[in-house]
């Protein structure tokens, strides 16, 4: 691979971050109205039985939710740099097509991370108490772990998908199965067996209870468990990533 290529598509994404401030807004947008709506509101009503606070539980869950839409929509640049010729620019120079995802994939995942701890912080103000311990030093790293997962099936997506209505469509069914069918909102034990089944497949559950284990000190899994399932997740979607690039047409 060619780090010089990497740190250059890494910086690009960067340098656009910074850029578009709106973008940033708007991201941080649905995380705000879910803390205030479903955390302070809805938390009001929620009994998590355990003497738990309901907007505890569910600041890793918005997180991870941040980390599922940002990171999935960076599919969406590989559309971008196709119609714009972008991408066959990049793919006609001698670097590898791996050197490209892999480019992406850190750029796409600082960004997500970036905001992601932007969520965090906001969270803090309204009332969020963190639990900090020699765990906490882990919530970087599965918020990485996550933007990778979700970022390499973002850039399968995209690299498979030639319009973007069809790739907003597609995200989209991919999007609110993962988020709603994971532990981010309601804690699975408290759901039929049957879909508690479908939730222990799904790698956002293990991302989401991660980050509770990093960030409250409790979780409904070892926080070893946690780690293990989301690096094996992000490889073999890093991996799949690599394969569908290798195969996309630049148009």
């Amino acid at each position: 691979m060619d780090t010089n290529a990497i740190y250059v598509l890494w910086l690009r994404d960067i340098k656009r971050f910074i850029r578009a401030r709106s973008r940033i807004v708007g991201v941080l947008m649905m995380p705000i109205i879910f803390l205030l709506g479903l955390g302070l509101g809805l938390g009001s009503l929620v009994n998590l039985g355990n003497g738990a606070s309901y907007f505890e539980f569910i600041v890793p869950g918005i997180v991870g939710m941040t980390l599922l839409f940002t990171s999935i929509f960076t599919g969406s640049a590989v559309l971008w740099d196709r119609q714009f010729g972008f991408l066959k620019e990049i793919l006609v120079t001698p670097n590898s097509r791996t050197s490209i995802v892999v480019g992406r994939i850190l750029g796409g995942g600082t960004t997500a991370v970036l905001q992601s701890i932007l969520v965090v912080v906001i969270a803090i103000i309204v009332g969020f108490h963190m639990t900090l311990s020699i765990a906490t030093l882990m919530v970087p790293v599965f918020m990485a772990l996550i933007a990778c997962t979700f970022i390499g099936l973002g850039l399968t997506l995209g690299s498979m998908i030639n319009d973007f209505q069809g790739f907003q469509l597609v995200t989209s069914f991919f999007t609110m199965p993962l988020f709603f069918l994971s532990d981010s909102i309601f804690p699975a034990s408290a759901l039929p067996a049957a879909v508690r089944y479908i939730i222990y497949l799904n790698p956002l559950t293990y991302g989401v209870d991660g980050l509770r284990n990093a960030l409250i000190g409790s979780g409904a899994f070892p926080i070893w468990l946690d780690f293990v399932a989301m690096l094996i997740s992000s490889i073999v979607m890093v991996a799949i990533a690599v394969y569908a690039f290798n195969r996309t047409d630049v148009g």
